[in-house]
C-alpha cells in the first residue's frame, strides 16, 4: 500500500503538548485511581471503557464512555468497542497538518493527546491453565491496535503502557504537558510492549497440539535438496562421517529454540546504552538488553571506565568458562579465548584466590590485559594479587568490602558484579548476513561415569577428576580446542586452528615443561593419529575425546602403544 508523503513545509513544530483529553482502557488497575484523580484535577476530559470506565466513576470522577464518542454500544461481548473512526481518528490524525486538522473538524472528531492502555492479560490466562477458549478470547485486539496508532502518531499524543510511567505523566500533566523526547520514549516501549504481545500469542499457537508446520515442508526441503531425516551427511568439519540429522519437523517441540523464537521481539528487548565504538574505532556499537534477563547485560558496574564492545564480549566469554565449573572457578580471557582456567586446589584456605593464581599461572603473558570472571565472590587475597597485573575487567557475582577497597584504587579497571539471579541463557543467537542462526546453548556435559574406556587402564580417581575438569574446561576454548590439565588448572591451551594437530602443537607449546603428566581434552575426535602423537610425545598421560571418528581405531592403537588411558565421551563441544 502507498504512504502518502507530505511536504516538511506543511508541518507545524510541537514539542510540548497539552493533555487536554485522554484516553484510557486497561487490564491492569494498578494506580488506575493515581493517575485519573490527577487527570481530573487537571481537568483533563477522560474518555474510557467498560469496567475501567466504572473504576474511575465509582472514585468519583467524570468520565465519558467510548460508546459516547462513538454512537455505538459495545458488541460482540465486547470484542468490538474502540474499533471506530470516531476512537481511531483522534488518535491518529497528525496536528501538525492543517489539512488534518481540518478533516478532523470536518467529520466532528476530537484528538487524544494521552492514551493510556495496557492488553488483556493473554500469558496469565495461560498460565491459569484455563481452556484454550478463554485464552483466544484474552487475545487483545481493540488495545493493540489502539496502542500503535498512538505510538505511530507520537508527535501528537503519549502512549502509556505500563503503570511505571503514570508518575512521569502525573508530573507532565501538571507541568504543563509532555515533550516530543518523552512521547518518543513511550513510543518505543509501546512498540515494544505490543511486539513481545504478538510473540506471546504466536508462541502459545505454535504450542498447540493440532498446530503444524506446511505439511508440504518434507516434500519442499527434499525437492530443494535439503537433508531429511532418513539422509545422511557426507563427512563432518573434521572430515568424518556423521549420522542424518532431522531437519524437517512437524510441529517445534515445547523446549526447542523454534518454540520460543517465534517472532523473537522480546530477547532483542530495548536499547540500554550506545558504547564508545565497535570491535574497533569505526564501527558504530550500542548494547541491548532483555527483558527479563539476568547476564552480563544486566550487571552493574562498581567502579572503571565505561565497558567497550570488546569488553562485553570477553566478559560472556570469561562468565561461560568460569560457570561450566561447581567448585571456585576463574577463567581469564584473551580475544574469547581462555588463556587459563582453574578449579580452587581441595582445602584451599581462600579458594578464589587460589584459583585465580592457577589459571594466571597458565599464560601470564597472554593473561596481561585480559577478562577475568569468577564463580564465586572475589576475596581481599585474589584482589592483592590481581591489584598487581593489569587486568581490563573484573565480573563476579560479588566483592568483598576488603576487595573492593584494593581494587578501586585501579582507576581504569572495571569491575562488574552480576544480577543476583545471574542466569545463562538457554538459547544462543548469532547473526549470519540476511537472518539469524539459533541454537539450544551447550550447557550438557556427560559425567565420567557414562564415558567409554577406549583403551589403557581404568583412570584412578584424581585422574579422573582432572580428566572431566580437562573437558568441562576445553568447552569454553574456540575449536579447533586442546586443553592440557594438572591439579585442577589448564596449563597449556590450544585454541581456533583450522587443523587439530596445530591445536595440539599449540597446547605443547603454551605448556612447555608443565606438559609431561597433563591430562589432555579435545572438543572433537581425532580425525587421524597425528594430533594425538603430538601429545603423547610430549609426555601427556589420559586424553579425554568423543570418539566417532572414521579412524578411531588408528587412534585408540597410537595411544595403547604408548601405554596411555584414553576415554570417549559420545558427545562433542565445538564452539565457533
Amino acid at each position: 500500500m502507498a504512504v502518502q508523503s507530505h511536504d516538511p513545509s506543511l508541518y507545524e513544530h510541537r514539542d510540548l503538548i497539552e493533555v487536554k483529553r485522554a484516553l484510557i482502557s486497561v487490564s491492569d488497575k494498578t494506580r488506575l485511581l493515581d493517575l485519573a484523580a490527577a487527570l481530573a484535577e487537571a481537568g483533563v476530559e477522560i474518555v474510557s471503557t467498560g469496567s475501567t470506565a466504572q473504576t474511575i466513576r465509582d472514585a468519583g470522577h467524570a468520565v465519558t464512555d467510548v460508546s459516547e464518542v462513538t454512537g455505538f454500544a459495545e458488541a460482540l461481548d465486547g470484542r468490538v468497542k474502540t474499533l471506530h473512526p470516531a476512537v481511531h481518528s483522534g488518535l491518529l490524525a497528525d496536528l501538525r497538518l492543517a489539512d488534518h486538522r481540518a478533516q478532523l473538524a470536518e467529520l466532528g472528531f476530537a484528538p487524544f493527546e494521552l492514551v493510556v492502555v495496557n492488553l488483556y492479560p493473554f500469558e496469565e490466562t495461560v498460565e491459569s491453565g484455563k481452556p484454550a477458549a478463554d485464552i483466544v478470547e484474552n487475545i487483545d485486539i481493540g488495545g493493540p491496535a489502539m496502542v500503535r496508532a498512538t505510538a505511530k502518531n507520537h508527535a501528537n499524543a503519549a502512549i502509556v503502557v505500563s503503570p511505571a510511567r503514570y508518575d512521569e505523566i502525573i508530573a507532565a500533566v501538571r507541568e504543563g504537558g509532555t515533550t516530543l523526547a518523552q512521547r518518543r520514549s513511550l513510543a518505543t516501549e509501546a512498540f515494544v510492549h505490543t511486539a513481545n504481545y504478538d510473540g506471546a500469542v504466536a508462541n502459545w499457537f505454535l504450542d498447540q497440539e493440532d498446530v503444524r508446520w506446511d505439511d508440504s515442508a518434507a516434500g519442499a526441503a527434499g525437492a530443494a535438496g535439503d537433508f531429511g531425516a532418513d539422509e545422511e551427511l557426507e563427512g563432518d568439519e573434521d572430515g568424518s562421517e556423521a549420522e542424518g540429522l532431522d531437519l524437517v519437523f512437524e510441529r517445534p517441540d515445547a523446549d526447542s529454540p523454534a518454540s520460543e523464537m517465534t517472532l523473537g521481539f522480546e530477547i532483542f528487548g530495548l536499547r540500554d546504552s550506545v558504547l564508545r565504538y565497535g570491535e574497533n574505532s569505526h564501527q558504530r556499537a550500542a548494547l541491548f538488553t532483555e527483558n527479563d534477563g539476568a547476564g552480563i547485560a544486566q550487571a552493574k558496574q562498581l567502579h572503571g571506565k565505561e565497558m567497550s564492545y570488546n569488553n562485553y564480549v570477553d566478559a560472556d566469554a570469561a562468565l561461560r568458562a568460569a560457570f561450566d565449573h561447581e567448585r571456585p572457578a576463574v577463567a581469564i580471557i584473551k580475544h574469547a579465548n581462555p588463556c587459563g582456567i582453574a578449579v580452587a586446589p581441595e582445602g584451599a584456605a581462600d579458594p578464589i584466590a587460589a584459583a585465580h593464581e592457577l589459571a594466571h599461572a597458565c599464560d601470564p603473558v597472554s593473561a596481561y590485559g585480559g577478562v577475568i570472571a569468577t564463580n564465586c565472590p572475589v576475596t581481599k587475597g585474589m584482589a592483592e594479587t590481581v591489584s598487581g597485573i593489569f587486568t581490563e575487567v573484573i565480573v563476579a557475582p560479588g566483592f568483598e568490602p576488603d576487595a573492593l577497597a584494593i581494587l578501586t584504587q585501579k582507576k581504569n579497571l572495571r569491575l562488574i558484579v552480576l544480577p543476583a539471579d545471574f542466569a545463562q541463557n538457554p538459547v544462543e543467537i548469532r547473526q549470519v548476513s540476511g537472518g539469524f542462526l539459533l541454537q539450544d546453548a551447550d550447557r550438557a556435559f556427560a559425567p565420567a561415569s557414562e564415558w567409554e574406556l577406549a583403551t589403557g587402564e581404568p583412570a584412578d580417581a584424581a585422574t579422573l577428576a582432572e580428566l572431566e575438569f580437562a573437558w568441562r574446561a576445553c568447552r569454553a576454548v574456540k575449536s579447533n580446542a586442546i586443553l592440557l590439565a594438572k591439579d585442577g588448572a589448564s596449563v597449556g591451551v590450544g585454541m581456533g586452528q583450522v587443523n587439530r594437530v596445530d591445536s595440539c602443537r599449540l597446547a605443547v607449546q603454551r605448556a612447555g615443561d608443565r606438559v609431561a603428566g597433563a591430562v589432555a581434552a579435545s572438543d572433537a575426535f581425532f580425525p587421524f593419529a597425528d594430533g594425538l602423537e603430538v601429545l603423547l610425545e610430549a609426555g601427556v598421560r589420559a586424553v579425554v575425546q568423543p570418539g566417532g571418528s572414521v579412524r578411531d581405531e588408528e587412534v585408540i592403537a597410537a595411544a595403547k602403544a604408548a601405554g596411555v588411558t584414553m576415554y570417549f565421551t559420545g558427545e562433542r563441544h565445538f564452539f565457533h
